[in-house]
């Protein structure tokens, strides 16, 4: 489909230019409460049952930033590489939108959270890394809700549960070329922050959004020409889609004499194509100044080090070191620590069968599968890693293990049921994998 789509593309003169794409990724925090209020951050709940005079911006009400917002922002930064701000600053970003009832939102500008970080990532050519110019905190909106009520056909209902949550806004420098880096972009990025615990980046709840900047020039030239900016992306492959739309869009328009008009477009992923919005504002249509509730934001060296301290493994180390530690493959290694628990999963089951090419075959080819075919989470698995190696020390048990490979398995039974010879040790895992998980 992708190969499809760019050989169009290229037909349509995408051949002459070349793509300059930046992305901007807002994250949720997971704080148990809102930026700058004690209202619950939980998604799911009825609408406008967490929200206070804080949340809606009456008169008098005054924000509190929270530390432990500041802390998963500090463990983002920290993690994607990025030199932290011994002082950053809150501003107020004026506009207008149904759900900001105070028509301003509380985010950074000028002196943002962190600079100058990175996403490295693996790609058939070699590894490659994206920059970021900045990561800076915000307050989200709320919600327009257009279906679910009696009313809903002709009104839309305003949700102010989300309004306050805590955001980060990751902003790569434009150093993506194609929709196939900027999907493998998100992907690093994604791991990134669930590793470290700051979000769970779950794009269906909208915990994880994208917004796309792109442009072309002739292939060969280094000035940044007019972009367009690209909303309403709600999953990497749509974002792929999109950027592969606007590329082939904004080529045709160059290569029929036209020129790019600066602007905000919707993607349709329905109809497969982006759509104007409107005109793409600047910073100064935002008319951004100092936040006059809040002061600086200071982080000293000790709060910076003991955040550092606390992070874990993550995704680049932990491949590297599947690579040398297991002797496998870098693309091996790049399925398994793509996520967390499929990692440590992985190196459980490694621990106790002591073959780690095994554990390998077994985790991508039967677990992953079946928890895709399941729509499960590594966490829900059915068949613990210990009896998962217990069956792998089976097969490598020699004749008997071998001809308990060939018999039929007839007792797949609780979920507590350990592997053994009287059944096929094959046969037995994989009717637990695609067995439901207990409650």
């Amino acid at each position: 489909m992708l190969e499809s789509r760019a050989m169009a593309a290229r037909g349509s003169g995408a051949g002459e230019f070349e793509a300059v794409i930046g992305l901007e990724v807002h994250a949720q925090l997971k704080t148990d409460t809102k930026i700058f209020c004690s209202c619950r951050n939980r998604f799911g709940d009825p609408p406008n049952t967490h929200v206070c005079p804080v949340c809606v911006g009456l008169p008098g009400a005054l924000p509190v930033l929270s530390r432990q917002a500041v802390t998963l922002a500090l463990r983002a930064a920290l993690a994607t590489g990025c030199q932290i701000q011994p002082c950053s600053v809150f501003e107020r970003k004026n506009y207008f939108y149904p759900d900001l009832p105070k028509g301003y939102q509380i985010s950074q500008y000028e002196r943002p959270l962190a600079v100058n970080g990175f996403i490295e990532f693996a790609a058939p050519s070699g590894s490659q890394r994206v920059h970021l110019n900045r990561i800076h905190m915000e307050e989200d909106a709320g919600k327009l809700l257009h279906e679910g009520f009696a009313w809903s056909e002709g009104k839309s209902g305003v949700d102010l549960n989300r309004a306050g949550v805590p955001l980060i806004e990751i902003v790569s420098e434009p150093d993506i070329t194609s929709p196939e880096q900027a999907f493998d972009y998100l992907s690093a990025l994604k791991a990134v922050l669930r590793y470290a615990d700051v979000s769970d980046c779950n794009m269906e709840e909208g915990s994880l959004r994208c917004d796309a900047n792109v442009s072309i020039r002739p292939r060969g030239g280094t000035a940044l020409e007019t972009r367009t900016e690209i909303k309403n992306l709600n999953s990497f492959r749509n974002v792929a889609r999109a950027l592969e739309h606007e590329i082939a869009r904004q080529s045709a328009v160059r290569h029929s004499g036209g020129q790019i008009v600066q602007e905000t477009r919707l993607w349709n992923a329905e109809r497969g194509e982006t759509v104007p919005m409107r005109s793409k504002e600047e910073a100064h249509d935002y008319r951004y100044f100092p936040e006059p509730d809040l002061p600086p934001l200071l982080v000293d060296r000790d709060w910076i080090e003991t955040v550092r301290a606390s992070l874990p493994e993550l995704p680049t180390a932990r491949r590297q070191r599947f690579c040398a530690s297991y002797g496998l493959s870098p693309y091996d290694a790049g399925v398994l620590t793509a996520d967390r628990l499929v990692a440590d999963y992985y190196e459980a089951v490694v621990r106790e069968s002591r073959n780690a090419k095994a554990a390998s075959n077994w985790v991508m080819t039967d677990v992953l599968r079946k928890l895709k075919e399941g729509e499960q989470s590594p966490a829900d698995c059915p068949v613990p890693p210990g009896h998962l190696a217990e069956m792998i020390l089976l097969i490598d048990g020699g004749p008997s293990a071998a001809r308990s490979r060939k018999t039929s398995s007839r007792r797949c039974g609780r979920r507590e049921r350990r592997p053994d010879r009287s059944s096929s040790a094959r046969d037995w895992c994989r009717c637990r994998i695609g067995a439901p998980s207990r409650p």
